[in-house]
């Protein structure tokens, strides 16, 4: 018995392509499907979002008040100094 068969099934190979190639297209049709769906969804969301926030009562053109951090103006842990404006090489 021969370790290797000298005939080759063309018709099981082509059989096996063709089905592989179907189904790699049905994912790649669901992949894009999925990220449409996706982000339709986000673009909904976010234009509710933003309609919502624009219809608030409390809503001026004034932008918001700055966020102090805990630390201090700079959130510098070095507290309220200004940090440097030249720096110096390290030895």
């Amino acid at each position: 018995m021969p370790l290797f068969n000298s005939q080759i099934h063309w018709r099981g190979i082509g059989t096996t392509v063709v089905v592989e190639l179907l189904i790699l297209l049905a994912l790649a049709f669901a992949v894009v499907s999925y990220v449409e769906w996706s982000s339709n969804a986000a673009v909904t969301e976010f234009v509710s979002a933003t309609e919502s926030s624009a219809s608030d009562s409390n809503h001026s053109n004034e932008p918001p008040a700055q966020i102090r951090s805990p630390k201090g103006g700079t959130g510098c842990p070095l507290g309220k100094r200004s940090p440097p404006t030249q720096l110096t090489p390290l030895p």
